[in-house]
C-alpha cells in the first residue's frame, strides 16, 4: 500500500461555482475526448448505441433542484471529479501502491500498469470519483490534466486541465491552493469556498463556491412569463409592416 505525503508544497486543484455553472456538460465531453486521446489508455464506450450503454467518464455532471424556505427553487448543477483529497483514502487502500500521490504538488494519479481493478479505491472514496474502464480492466479518475498543464509545448493559456479550458460559463477555474495570492484561492476566500463532505476528514483540495441567494419572486413583484404573448394585436399594421402587407395583399 502507499503511503501518503505528510504536506506538498503545491495544492493543485478547482474552485468550482455552481452560481455560473449552466449545465452544458462541456466540461464532461472535452474531459472525455482530452483523455482518450492523449493520457493512458482510452476511456471506453462499450454498446455506446445498444441497450446497455456503458462509458468510463472522469467528469460528471448532476443537477438537482435546491429549495429554501420561503423562496423559489432554483436549479443547481452540480460538477464532480476526484477532489485530490490531502488524506486520499483512496491511496492508501490501494494493495498494489497503484494510485498515489505527487509530493511537489498534490495531484492523486493511478499507475495503470499496476492496477488490478479490484476496486477497493471506490469502496474507500467518498465522493464516487472513481471509475472501472471495464474495457481496460483498471480503475481511472480526474488526473487534473498532468500532460497539459506541465507541458510546455502548449500555448500558456492551454496549460490548463481541458475541462476549465472549455468551460463556456467560466464556472471552473484551476491553480494552487497553497498560494494565498493564487486567483482559486482568493475565490475560495471572497465567496466562502466549502470543502465537500469536510466530516469525512478527506481534506479535499477542491472548493465549491455557493450558488448566491436569489430574490424570491412573488406576491406584487410575481412576473407573468406570458404577458408578452397576451399583448392585444392591432387591427391593422402600421409602418414597414403595413406596406408590406399591402404589398402582399395585391399579389
Amino acid at each position: 500500500m502507499t503511503t501518503l505525503p505528510q504536506s506538498t508544497p503545491r495544492k493543485l486543484g478547482l474552485a468550482i461555482d455552481l452560481d455560473t455553472c449552466v449545465g452544458c456538460h462541456a466540461c464532461v465531453i472535452s474531459c472525455k475526448e482530452w483523455n482518450t486521446s492523449n493520457y493512458g489508455a482510452p476511456l471506453s464506450d462499450m454498446d455506446a448505441y445498444g441497450g446497455e450503454p456503458m462509458g468510463t467518464f472522469l467528469n460528471r455532471i448532476h443537477t438537482y433542484e435546491a429549495k429554501s424556505p420561503g423562496v423559489n427553487a432554483q436549479t443547481v448543477h452540480f460538477p464532480k471529479s476526484c477532489l485530490h483529497c490531502e488524506d486520499a483514502p483512496c491511496v492508501t487502500v490501494c494493495p498494489t501502491g497503484a494510485r498515489y500521490k505527487r509530493a511537489e504538488d498534490g495531484i492523486v494519479l493511478v499507475n495503470e500498469d499496476h492496477c488490478i481493478g479490484c476496486g477497493l479505491c471506490a469502496w474507500a472514496c467518498p465522493y464516487g470519483a472513481r471509475e472501472m474502464d471495464k474495457a481496460a480492466g483498471v480503475m481511472k479518475k480526474c488526473t487534473l490534466c498532468v500532460d497539459r498543464i506541465y507541458n510546455e509545448n502548449l500555448p500558456e493559456e492551454d496549460q490548463i486541465p481541458a475541462c476549465v479550458r472549455t468551460c463556456p460559463a467560466g464556472a471552473r477555474h484551476f491553480g494552487d491552493f497553497a498560494d494565498p495570492e493564487s486567483n482559486v484561492s482568493k475565490l475560495s476566500e471572497e465567496r466562502g469556498g466549502i470543502a465537500l463532505m469536510a466530516d469525512q476528514k478527506t481534506r479535499p483540495v477542491n472548493r465549491y463556491l455557493p450558488p448566491r441567494p436569489k430574490d424570491d419572486i412573488g406576491g406584487e413583484t410575481q412576473i407573468d412569463i406570458l404577458a408578452p404573448y397576451l399583448d392585444p394585436v392591432p387591427e391593422e399594421a402600421s409602418g414597414f409592416l403595413g406596406w408590406l402587407d399591402k404589398a402582399l395583399e395585391r399579389l
